[in-house]
């Protein structure tokens, strides 16, 4: 299973992305988790401590793997660069482990932001393909709304692309954006879930408003996700009910896929 999850900043789509890691790492399956959203903070949302975060640096910022991977130093643009450097080795070499997971964790190049292409960019891009494409692992992306490290290559091997909403104008306004941007780029099931809802209300409204995106399930509004972020605990630890409605999605998802 290939996974990537998306929505506004805020919606919970790490939240869910560390909860289905978890329950498919539990079943035994070997999970690969990767952060490729810029405001970094899946490590925090599976549990790692902050002593243990100082250990984790992103892939973009390994200077050194990065030129020897690609045959030129980090922050430069036009050149000659390789366009597929190997990266086969780089979830077990600088992956990092936490209760059966492997998280990698992607990190931005400054330039790919602006649109230029550099060995950074070239170097996540090929990576986040490998992960998708070639592994045999349940891989779990939790992307940014702009979806900017996906390429048709890449959306083409995604099994599942979820989309976290909010009972919100906005939220569902960041859905449809991404819908588009996933249709063009030939994802073929993308499927909405939504999260923080308060009753049979807030699915109802989100439902109707966005009828062209497939339900997959809901997650109740939970003061206890709250409290897990605050003592710095993984999300599956935050209460039962958490993850029983996590489950409920995971189910879901493999009727549909």
């Amino acid at each position: 299973m290939k996974i990537a999850i998306t929505g506004k900043g805020g919606v919970g789509k790490t939240t869910i992305a560390a909860l289905l890691s978890h329950i498919y790492a539990l079943e035994g399956k070997r999970v690969i988790a990767v952060d490729a959203d810029p405001d970094a903070n899946l490590a925090q949302a599976l549990g790692i401590s902050k002593a243990e975060l100082k250990e984790i640096r992103p892939i973009a910022e390994m200077s050194d793997l990065v030129e020897e991977r690609t045959g030129a130093k980090p922050g430069t643009s036009g050149g000659i660069f390789r366009i597929n450097p190997k990266v086969d080795d780089i979830p077990e070499g600088f992956g990092y482990s936490v209760d059966g997971i492997t998280l990698l964790v992607m990190g931005r190049s400054k330039l790919a932001a602006s649109g230029c292409y550099c060995p950074e960019h070239a170097l996540l891009r090929r990576l986040l393909k490998h992960l998708i494409v070639e592994r045999d692992e349940v891989v779990i992306v939790d992307m940014e709304a702009g979806i900017e490290h996906l390429t048709r290559g890449t959306a083409e091997g995604v099994d599942a692309f979820i989309v976290v909403v909010e009972p919100g104008q906005r939220s569902l306004q960041t859905a449809v954006a991404v819908k588009q941007l996933a249709g063009e780029l030939g994802v073929k099931r993308a499927f909405v879930v939504a999260n923080k809802v308060r009753g049979e209300q807030d699915i109802s409204f989100i439902k109707n408003n966005l009828s062209g995106i497939e339900f997959l399930g809901s997650m109740s509004f939970n003061n206890d996700i709250m409290e897990s972020d605050i003592k710095g605990l993984p999300s599956y630890k935050a209460s039962q009910v958490v993850v029983d409605e996590a489950i409920q999605i995971k189910r879901s998802l493999e009727r549909l896929v």
